[in-house]
């Protein structure tokens, strides 16, 4: 794990690792940096797609809940109205839809991102307390192809980075 003091080092060494060939990197960072997740080879996420379909079946859900309602198990004929008025279905598909699809993206955070992560050898790092206040770290992590303890020891170096640190977890110890 390499450490840096700016952000621009860390956004610059994220770019040079992922051109490098490495593929089991993670950065971490006290703020967003624009650009990291691309950098460290996150291109897409499947959240908002996951959102869609999760408001979708709250609109279909409820538009259902409220025609099966009115329509199907208790009829009542209002002003000769048809059973099936959309225009009164309105607001509860909203809503539904809504709630459905901000739970969905809620919950799908979640599940992309391996979340909660109570315990990650990063944590046993003593300079990786900072990573919350004023420093960016880059992890490329040692079940990459192209680990090398050494090798990727001297090019972390090259990046310019302030300190390098091995993480060890708790199998190696």
């Amino acid at each position: 794990m390499a450490e840096f003091i700016e952000h621009d080092q860390l956004l610059h060494a994220a770019r040079r690792t992922y051109a490098e060939g490495y593929r089991n990197i993670d950065a971490f960072s006290p703020f967003p940096i624009e650009g990291l997740a691309e950098a460290i080879g996150h291109e897409h996420t499947n959240v908002p797609f996951v959102t869609l379909i999760g408001g979708m079946i709250g609109g279909l859900g409820g538009y259902f809940m409220h025609w099966i309602a009115m329509a199907r198990l208790y009829p009542l004929n209002v002003g000769g109205r048809p059973y099936n008025s959309w225009p009164n279905f309105i607001p509860i598909t909203f809503e539904l839809t809504i709630l459905i699809a901000s739970l969905t993206a809620f919950i799908s955070v979640f599940i992309f991102n391996r979340l909660p992560e109570l315990h990650h050898p990063v944590f046993n790092t003593p300079e990786f307390s900072r990573a919350s206040i004023d420093r960016f770290f880059l992890l490329i992590e040692a079940d990459d192809p192209m680990f090398n303890l050494d090798r990727t020891q001297t090019f972390l170096k090259s990046l310019g980075a302030h300190k390098i640190s091995i993480v060890e977890s708790e199998a190696e110890e």
